[in-house]
């Protein structure tokens, strides 16, 4: 009976054993068959944003309760949301040349003003006076972020992703922030974005990521005629060509000349913009409301579409699924969201997922009939548990 024993032990492992390298076997096939642009993720909204200190949050009920009605929200360290299952982040960033510009927010000085105590600092290493690109929302009015710098955020995302090598490509989002705000007029002026400052950001992230663990303009334009030329002839990378890296988009659509200018087909740049069908420079989209038959035309052509499920926190105060289910039937390849998986809403319980609680999974409207969703990205423990 114990020789018996041993021998299904054995034989048990060794069908475990065989199981597990069938299914890397399969998996490794599938990577080279399918292409990045041809899965489906979500994201986070303002991905840094850590929401307001008590004391804020007590004069923004008093002076502003619209604003922060719309801006009450908040997401765990980066880390934590790559771990929970989000494989897009959004980044905003001021640029801050010398250091120090945004160092001492004006509603740090208004609440204790308006007789509140004072908040904790929000930068007690004093990261914002270091030159270099700042991260936050608001100047002066909501500066509360998981990183305060752009090359502190993205030594983040690096780590993690040399912590899980194996991981799908990692979409980052990067929004230039500048000129006046209207919530405070008198904030501190904003430098605006040049094409030398455009390459000082490229400089930023290169200082971070080596070369080979970022998707470039470059490497999908290959020897196309142009960027978009390229993506039109099913151009963008396999999966097995993109494990482990990550690749960086241009939120603002007004500054694609500017980053673009001397750049043909973005040739050189490390961000892909976001432009419109019909120009060479054009691979990334967003559709943020777009409607399903949109998104789904673009998608469809070959270009890579961001959009949005929730927006001001309206839907997830009412539990509204009706842009979120539109989202998730379209083939926009990123769903944008300020409440994924791991970080329901406290009103509510709204959060965006994919069915059965997938990273990733084949795209609705793309993806090579062959691809099975379960070998693109095992289950995090976060997201096996929704």
């Amino acid at each position: 009976m114990l020789h018996k024993a041993i021998q299904l032990t054995a034989t048990a492992a060794f069908m475990t054993a065989t199981g597990f390298a069938m299914a890397q076997g399969s998996q490794a096939a599938q990577d080279r068959a399918v292409r990045i642009n041809q899965i489906q993720v979500i994201g986070s909204h303002n991905s840094y944003h850590t929401g307001f200190a008590p004391s804020e949050r007590k004069f923004l009920e008093m002076k502003n309760p619209r604003a922060l009605r719309s801006l009450d929200y908040s997401h765990a360290p980066l880390a934590e949301q790559l771990t929970g299952g989000v494989r897009q982040i959004e980044i905003d960033v001021f640029s801050d040349a010398k250091g120090g510009r945004f160092a001492h927010p004006r509603i740090d000085k208004a609440t204790v003003a308006a007789g509140l105590p004072a908040d904790p600092d929000f930068d007690p290493n004093h990261e914002m006076d270091k030159p270099g690109f700042k991260v936050m929302h608001m100047q002066d009015f909501d500066q509360r972020s998981s990183c305060h710098t752009f090359v502190i955020c993205l030594t983040q995302v690096r780590t993690w992703s040399q912590q899980h090598p194996k991981h799908l490509p990692i979409f980052i989002l990067v929004e230039t922030k500048e000129g006046d705000m209207k919530e405070i007029p008198d904030a501190v002026k904003t430098e605006p974005f040049t094409p030398a400052v455009f390459d000082a950001l490229d400089a930023e992230i290169r200082s971070v990521f080596k070369p080979g663990e970022i998707i470039t303009p470059d490497d999908v334009r290959g020897k196309a005629s142009s960027l978009e030329a390229a993506v039109l002839a099913n151009g963008w990378p396999t999966l097995a060509k993109a494990r482990g890296k990550v690749i960086f988009l241009m939120d603002q659509h007004k500054v694609t000349p500017i980053y673009a200018e001397g750049h043909p087909s973005l040739k050189g740049r490390v961000l892909f913009t976001n432009s419109d069908p019909g120009q060479p420079v054009t691979a990334f989209i967003e559709q943020n409301d777009g409607s399903k038959e949109t998104i789904d035309a673009l998608v469809k052509k070959g270009y890579l579409v961001r959009t949005r499920t929730d927006e001001s926190t309206d839907q997830a105060r009412t539990n509204d699924t009706s842009r979120r289910d539109l989202a998730l039937s379209s083939g926009a390849q990123l769903i944008s969201t300020d409440y994924p998986g791991s970080e329901p809403s406290t009103w509510t319980g709204y959060s965006v997922t994919l069915p059965d609680g997938l990273i990733a999974r084949c795209n609705p409207i793309n993806k090579p009939a062959t691809c099975v969703d379960s070998l693109l990205e095992p289950k995090t423990e976060t997201s096996a548990k929704k």
